[in-house]
Order: C-alpha cells, then sequence, then structure tokens
C-alpha cells in the first residue's frame, strides 16, 4: 500500500499493484500530420488501435481521445477545449455479471475535414461527421452526421446545413 500526504490533510493511498497515470493495456499508434500543434492534456496514447491526424489538426488543451480501434482527424479541423473522442461504447452486461468484466463494443470513429468540435463536447465510438461544419459545445455526437451539417443537443442532432455563398 502507498500512502502519501496531498496537502490540507487529505491523503492519497493505493493498492501494491496500482500505477497512477498509466495503463496495463498495449499502446497503439499515433499519427501527426503538419502543423498539428500538442496542447496540454491533449494527448492519450491510443490503447491498441490508433490515432491519425491529418494537416492542420488543431486540438485544444485537455481533449481526450481513445483511439481502441481507430480515430481518424480529417485535415483543417478546429477542436476545442475539453472534449471527448471515442472509438468504443460501453456494452450492458446481464445484471448477474460484474459490469467491468465485459469488454467494450469497438467502434472505429471518422471525421472528415474542415470541421469544427465545440468546447466540451463528446462523439461517442462508431460515428462518422462528413466534411465541413460539426457539433456544438456541449453536445453529445452519437450517430453520423451528414457533410455540411452542424449538429448541437444531447444527444446532438442536425440543427442547420453549411449553405454556398
Amino acid at each position: 500500500m502507498l500512502a502519501r500526504s496531498t496537502g490540507a490533510g487529505s491523503s492519497f493511498s493505493s493498492g501494491r499493484d496500482a500505477q497512477p497515470g498509466s495503463t496495463f493495456a498495449r499502446l497503439g499508434r499515433l499519427s501527426l500530420g503538419s502543423r498539428c500543434p500538442l496542447e496540454i492534456g491533449g494527448v492519450r496514447p491510443p490503447v491498441g488501435g490508433s490515432i491519425g491526424l491529418a494537416p492542420h489538426v488543431y486540438r485544444g488543451p485537455f481533449t481526450v481521445t481513445f483511439g481502441h480501434v481507430g480515430v481518424s482527424l480529417g485535415h483543417d479541423k478546429l477542436i476545442a477545449m475539453l472534449g471527448r473522442i471515442l472509438s468504443s461504447n460501453h456494452v450492458g452486461p446481464p445484471v448477474d455479471t460484474i459490469v467491468r468484466s465485459v469488454g467494450d463494443d469497438l467502434r472505429p470513429t471518422k471525421f472528415g475535414a474542415d470541421v469544427r468540435l465545440g468546447a466540451g463536447r463528446t462523439v461517442l465510438g462508431g460515428v462518422s461527421i462528413g466534411d465541413g461544419w460539426g457539433v456544438g459545445a456541449g453536445a453529445v455526437g452519437s450517430r453520423d452526421l451528414p457533410p455540411g451539417s452542424y449538429a448541437a443537443g444531447v444527444p446532438a442532432t442536425v440543427r442547420r446545413q453549411r449553405t454556398a455563398r
């Protein structure tokens, strides 16, 4: 057992095999295109899968991306801070099964080019977002979005389409 002070009378303790900040799963592959700055808290190692960023993708601070089976981000993308991008979903086990003992439903997530993702949004595993426009702040993307669409809400629904000048 490990115990240490974290200040102000609080403490931290962990079991013998605990390793804060690490994962016991195999690491995957992270590929970055040109002009892809990495902001603080903006990288999470892909667990056994991959995360691919095309050129000119900005991921804001504390954007967490889990690439279990693959997350693909097209070029010219703006991803605001404090969001989540997943490539898996939880599976609901029978009542007599320990929830944690059931694996995830692994689904690749794909984003087209020229997409903006608002602050604090979540995009769930298996979702594809087409080229041009994106998802509003705080939204939960649980379905595919066609090209040129803007979605918002929980769950995110298409609110409008991008039009030509």
